[in-house]
Formats: C-alpha cells, sequence, structure tokens
C-alpha cells in the first residue's frame, strides 16, 4: 500500500539534522526497496496561494497565509504492506525530530 510521508516544521523552527542524516534516510529507503517518490520543497518564501471564490474568481497571493505555524518542507511517498511499516519509515525520517511532525496518510487509488 502507498503512503505519503508530509513532513513539517514549525515555521521557526531551527532544524537540528544534516544533508547527510537525509541523504542516509533516503539511501536507507531506496536499499529497502519502499521509496516510490520524494522531494524537498523551496523554501517558503517562494511559496504562491491559490483561492477560488464561490463566485469563480481567482485570487493569488505571494508567500503563504500569514496565520502559518507550521511548513510543509517536502513529502515522500512509500510503498510498504501496512500502516505499522509507514510509521516505523515516518519515526526515522530526520524531520520528525526536534518538534517536526510527520504526517502519514495513505494514497488513494481510483479506476478510472
Amino acid at each position: 500500500m502507498k503512503y505519503m510521508l508530509m513532513i513539517y516544521a514549525a515555521a521557526d523552527q531551527q532544524v537540528n539534522c544534516t544533508v547527510e542524516d537525509w541523504m542516509a534516510y533516503e539511501k536507507e529507503m531506496r536499499d529497502a526497496g519502499v521509496l516510490v517518490s520524494g522531494h524537498s520543497l523551496a523554501d517558503l518564501v517562494t511559496a504562491t496561494t491559490v483561492q477560488v471564490g464561490p463566485d469563480g474568481k481567482r485570487t493569488v497571493t505571494d508567500g503563504p497565509f500569514a496565520e502559518t505555524r507550521e511548513v510543509l518542507g517536502g513529502y515522500d511517498v512509500i510503498d510498504v504492506p501496512d500502516l505499522d511499516a509507514a510509521l516505523e519509515w515516518a519515526a526515522k525520517c530526520p524531520g520528525s525530530r526536534d518538534g517536526g511532525a510527520v504526517v502519514v496518510r495513505p494514497i488513494a487509488e481510483f479506476d478510472f
């Protein structure tokens, strides 16, 4: 079953992991054959938010909402047997340390 691991940090958080930590984690997932895809995201200041109102009018805003307390820093999609295995990989993620969080969600697959 495929799961998305969404890696969050507090907007003001200093992350205490290194590039080497991330590279080792990705290598471990690749070696285990569970990594489907994954990317880290560019700096939050590069974000653009799009909203469409009930009238169909599109509003585009630079950056995220001012109320943002958490930042989505990246994601991984993994293919593992079950939720317990996905939670194990989430716990190994460097982004789960020091106040960070990894949200685990199953991927919904539809037959079209």
